[in-house]
């Protein structure tokens, strides 16, 4: 028996309706579900309040949304190549300006305290960064450029950054940034300290200077000697000669250029001294 347009007998209204939506032809259950909402039309008469906040999450979002189809397009590319090579420069570049921001307002120090690492910079320390560009630039190049692998490595190559953790591809290598960074503080306070002691050591220890040594013409005369000793040599004994002449340790420059051992960077260093000496007039003979 049916009543008034075909539908069952007792069937409630929210009976009928669904019935009607199955059988009505060229209809599916899904379609009018599935219909999207336009990014215009989300953000209609809501309060300030629950707008900005809706508005924030859908920027964040359509960012990892993005950063998605990056990752899929350089992982085509085995993460090398122009593309890649393009996208790293992009985020050093990005990261460069963070931590230079962050550097001048001290903040980044409380936020690798936030992660475990605790500098406790002195106030001269946070005084140079504040004020000295110079510094702020040496310590963003060299924690980028540590972090740029580790980050690939990690984050790209072994699947560490995934969309649904809610990080963009931007801000998660802002915390492999963090996590360099303070190893970098510490090879800077240790290359200090070495000059200190240096320039404080004992008398009958450390041999006189000459006064010459203050005179512009000899500083560019042995500055330029240097350089065209190591315009002689590879890439490799180049950035090892000048990490030891910067002041960093052979256990450092081993973990900076992923050397095998001290023992590699000493010889290293001992067949670039020899060679040299044997370029200079009156030095050692090859025989």
């Amino acid at each position: 028996m049916t009543v008034d347009g075909g539908g069952a007998a007792g069937n409630t209204p929210a009976e009928q309706a669904r019935g009607a939506a199955v059988v009505q032809p060229g209809v599916r259950l899904g379609d009018e579900l599935g219909r999207p909402v336009p990014v215009n039309q989300v953000l209609v008469n809501m309060t300030s309040e629950f707008a900005e906040e809706t508005r924030r999450l859908q920027e964040n979002l359509q960012r990892r949304e993005a950063d998605q189809m990056l990752l899929a397009e350089l992982a085509a590319g085995n993460f090398t190549g122009r593309s890649y090579e393009r996208f790293e420069n992009e985020l050093a570049a990005y990261a460069m300006s963070v931590l230079r921001g962050w550097m001048h307002s001290g903040f980044i120090f409380k936020l690798t305290a936030g992660r475990g690492f605790s500098l406790n910079p002195s106030g001269h320390e946070l005084e140079e960064l504040f004020r000295e560009s110079d510094a702020r630039e040496e310590l963003a190049i060299m924690t980028v450029a540590l972090a740029l692998p580790r980050f690939r490595e990690q984050a790209l190559v072994g699947g560490g950054w995934r969309f649904e953790g809610g990080a963009s591809l931007a801000t998660y290598f802002m915390g492999a940034c963090l996590y360099v960074f303070p190893n970098e503080v510490r090879k800077r306070r240790a290359q200090r300290s070495r000059w200190r002691l240096q320039d404080n050591g004992d008398p009958g220890l450390t041999p006189p200077r000459e006064d010459q040594i203050n005179d512009p013409c000899v500083i560019i005369v042995g500055n330029q000697r240097v350089s065209d000793d190591l315009g002689r040599t590879d890439d490799r004994t180049r950035a090892i000669v000048a990490l030891t002449i910067d002041g960093y340790s052979q256990e450092e420059i081993v973990e900076l250029l992923n050397e095998t051992s001290v023992r590699a960077i000493e010889g290293v260093l001992h067949r670039w001294r020899k060679k040299e000496q044997r370029r200079q007039p009156g030095g050692e003979s090859d025989g």
